[in-house]
C-alpha cells in the first residue's frame, strides 16, 4: 500500500476516464456507468460512440467530459472514415476523442500516412475547441515505433498519448509510461489504460506524471481513496 497522502479526492478523481466500451453492455447499463461518472466526479466518461448524445445530454453541467472512441479498437478504418467518426461525435456533443493510430500503418513503416491521419483528427478537434487522445497500442509495438509516434503526436499537437485500448493483447507497462513520459513533447500528457485496476496503481502512475487514466473499476478505486482521506462515502 502506498503511504503518499500527498493528494485530494479531486486530484485523483480528475485523472479518471471511465471506461464504458465494452462491446457486451447494455443500454441500461451505459446509462448507469454515466450516473456512475457523475457521482464521483471523474474527469470524463469514454463510451461506445453510438451511445455519445446521450451521455453528454446525460453529463450537462456536471463537469464530466462526455468522450468517445474514434478507429476504435484496431485503428484500421480509413483515415475518411475516422474524420466522418470524430465529425459526428463533435456534432453529439464529445470533449474528447480516443482515436487508434493505424496500427498496420505503423508496424508497416508508413508513418507519412500516420502522421498525415493524426494530424488531420487533432485540427479538427482543436478547431472545435476539444482534445485528442492518441492510442498507440504498444503492445504490438517495439521501442522505435513508439519513439517514432511520440515525435508524431508531438508534432501534430496532440494533447495525450494514450499506451492501449484495452483490447489488445496487453495493457500498459511503467516501461512504457516512462518512455513516453521522456519523449514526448512539451504539452502533449501521457494517458494509461488496460490494467489500472486499483488505488495504489494510479496513485504511482500520478506520481510519474501520468495525468490521465482509463479505468472500468472507478468506483472501487475511488471508494478506497475516499477511505483512506479519512472522506465519507459517496452518497448513492
Amino acid at each position: 500500500m502506498t503511504t503518499d497522502t500527498n493528494y485530494t479526492y479531486e486530484d485523483v478523481a480528475g485523472m479518471i476516464d471511465h471506461s464504458l466500451l465494452n462491446p457486451t453492455l447494455s443500454v441500461a447499463e451505459l446509462d448507469k456507468g454515466i450516473e456512475l461518472a457523475k457521482l464521483y466526479q471523474v474527469a470524463s466518461v469514454c463510451i461506445m460512440p453510438f451511445h455519445l448524445k446521450r451521455c453528454a445530454e446525460m453529463l450537462r453541467g456536471s463537469g464530466v467530459a462526455p468522450s468517445t472512441t474514434v478507429g476504435f479498437p484496431h485503428g484500421g478504418h480509413t483515415t475518411a472514415t475516422k474524420v466522418s467518426e470524430s465529425k459526428q461525435a463533435l456534432f453529439e456533443g464529445c470533449l474528447e476523442l480516443d482515436m487508434v493510430v493505424n496500427i498496420s500503418q505503423v508496424l508497416s513503416g508508413h508513418l507519412n500516412y500516420v502522421q498525415d491521419e493524426i494530424k488531420q483528427i487533432v485540427d479538427l478537434a482543436h478547431d472545435a475547441g476539444t482534445k485528442v487522445k492518441v492510442i498507440f497500442e504498444n503492445c504490438y509495438l517495439n521501442r522505435d515505433q513508439k519513439l517514432a509516434l511520440c515525435e508524431i503526436c508531438t508534432t501534430a499537437g496532440a494533447d495525450w498519448v494514450k499506451t492501449s485500448t484495452g483490447y489488445g493483447t496487453g495493457g500498459f507497462t511503467f516501461e512504457d509510461i516512462d518512455l513516453m513520459l521522456k519523449h514526448v513533447g512539451k504539452g502533449v500528457q501521457v494517458k494509461a489504460a488496460g490494467g489500472v485496476r486499483d488505488l495504489d496503481t494510479l496513485l504511482k502512475l500520478r506520481t510519474l506524471g501520468v495525468t490521465r487514466c482509463g479505468a472500468s473499476r472507478t468506483a472501487v478505486m475511488l471508494d478506497e481513496c475516499r477511505t483512506r482521506l479519512e472522506m465519507p462515502a459517496v452518497a448513492s
